[in-house]
């Protein structure tokens, strides 16, 4: 929780960094309890874990009964941010946040925070789509490829809102290539955005949506 108790202007930047911070560690973590053999089994070796941020109006505050109670947020906007950590898994990210999130950090951090459009999704408990984004990382730590990867995905997008499968197809297999995270080899990936859309798409391809399809993917778990 960024901007609670003290207020501060670039909370939204300040909580974007420091998800790349604990991605940071735990890849460090990762190399040295592999370097520890036996004592840790295969599965805490590939540890990784999602994270996903909303920015906006909260109800903050102790809250529960005079004997048990915790200082916490509630709130329709802690609930989105709750959807994008779960919806992650569903795009193949690890940090995915709502388009509130990166209008706040880009405001007051620049370009220093990497961002991807991953699209629109409507989150289950609400009925208009917001347009979400992964955080690939920082700009001075960002992977090899990584924008390359990302100017490829988001063209791929636009041949998808457009309907051209085939064009998508081949724009998102481009992009997978460069996919900072990559199945076999980063440690406990099984997908990417890249894969995510390139299944969609193939699916979309043997079975075209309805004439009134705008793009917008709907959750239906939480």
């Amino acid at each position: 929780m960024f901007g609670a108790p003290i207020h501060f202007k670039d909370h939204a930047y300040r909580a974007c960094v420091a998800t790349q911070r604990v991605h940071q560690k735990l890849a460090e973590f990762r190399a040295k309890w592999k370097e520890q053999g036996d004592k840790w089994p295969e599965i805490v070796w590939e540890m990784q874990t999602r994270i996903g941020l909303n920015t906006g109006v909260c109800m903050i505050g102790n809250m529960g009964s005079r004997t048990r109670f915790n200082y916490t947020m509630m709130g329709d906007n802690v609930n989105l941010a709750a959807r994008m950590e779960s919806g992650a898994k569903s795009w193949g990210a690890y940090t995915m946040c709502s388009e509130a999130t990166k209008l706040a950090c880009v405001q007051h951090g620049g370009d220093r925070v990497v961002f991807r459009a991953l699209g629109r999704i409507v989150v289950k408990g609400r009925t208009k789509p917001v347009p979400i984004f992964e955080i690939v990382g920082l700009k001075e730590t960002l992977a090899e490829g990584a924008r390359e990867c990302i100017a490829l995905f988001e063209q791929g997008l636009e041949r998808y809102y457009a309907r051209d499968w085939d064009g998508a197809i081949a724009l998102f297999r481009q992009s997978q290539a460069h996919e900072p995270n990559q199945p076999g080899k980063t440690p406990g990936v099984k997908t990417n955005p890249s894969l995510v859309y390139i299944h969609i798409t193939e699916g979309y391809k043997e079975e075209p949506p309805a004439p009134d399809w705008d793009g917008v993917y709907v959750m239906t778990e939480k």
